[in-house]
């Protein structure tokens, strides 16, 4: 069978798997009741068992960082409002023990674990770093024998100073299939030194909680960060799969992970 046969193939047999959120999921629960798992790569300059970087502590999700990779559902969703509440740990390692502190949400997560480069699945994430949350960066993979796994996605986009990608509502659309979308005030004098802060970023201050929302209502995405929409997008593809947390060498603590139906999460951003 031809590479664009078996694509095709296996994005229809996660459409068929995929739940739509009817009521609401606690993500939280499904780690508890064992319906995740893990990739962590083991070449990494950190390398925990899972079961060290990925904990539940006082009805909290604690992620250690000592690993690069993520812990997934083993269920396929589509169609729902994903609700992420988080802060910063104290703690950050290895060669990143000085850079921005990094972690990320991995939606519509396809295909084999660890197909991106060994760490990572195709998906989407939402970024959750220093300076840079609730940018898009769009993760597609390449199999051993060659068959690709394309995730594409079309924005709004405008390059900025230093001809990056920057979401901006209103901006010719564009499609996407590897790489990072800026939010739209993204400081481009960004730098991956811990606790950076641009002038307009909506980052809590480390140690304080951060709300981090994905609506994905059929082949759109918008990603909303303390209350603001922050991205937006358009013709995703695959638009469904599994659902995501990373671990990127900071420490992470999550009180709250959340599938709600969509239209149905009403509650506004508040510390």
């Amino acid at each position: 069978m031809k590479p664009f046969l078996l694509l095709s193939s296996l994005f229809l047999t996660l459409a068929s798997m995929a739940k739509p959120v009817t009521e609401k999921v606690n993500v939280l629960d499904l780690v508890r009741n064992g319906a995740v798992e893990f990739n962590l790569n083991p070449d990494a300059d950190l390398a925990d068992l899972p079961e060290k970087v990925f904990q539940i502590n006082k009805d909290m999700l604690h992620i250690s960082g000592r690993g690069y990779g993520y812990m997934a559902t083993k269920d396929e969703f589509n169609d729902y409002h994903l609700v992420v509440e988080f802060k910063w740990g104290t703690k950050t390692w290895g060669k990143r023990a000085e850079c921005a502190r990094d972690n990320g949400i991995l939606v519509h997560a396809h295909g084999p674990h660890g197909a991106a480069g060994g760490t990572w699945i195709a998906s989407f994430e939402a970024q959750i770093i220093d300076g840079g949350m609730g940018d898009i960066i769009v993760i597609s993979a390449k199999l051993k024998d060659g068959t690709k796994l394309t995730s594409s996605l079309t924005s709004e986009i405008e390059l900025d100073r230093d001809g990056e990608k920057r979401w901006k509502r209103g901006a010719p659309r564009k499609t996407v299939t590897g790489g990072r979308i800026n939010w739209e005030k993204r400081d481009p004098d960004w730098k991956d030194i811990i606790d950076y802060r641009g002038a307009d970023d909506l980052d809590a201050p480390a140690g304080e909680w951060n709300r981090l929302e994905v609506i994905a209502k059929g082949d759109t995405l918008r990603y909303i960060f303390n209350g603001q929409t922050v991205i937006e997008a358009f013709d995703v593809s695959p638009c469904t799969g599994r659902i995501c947390i990373q671990t990127e060498a900071a420490e992470m603590i999550v009180r709250r992970f959340e599938l709600w139906p969509l239209g149905q999460f009403k509650e506004k951003w508040s510390k």
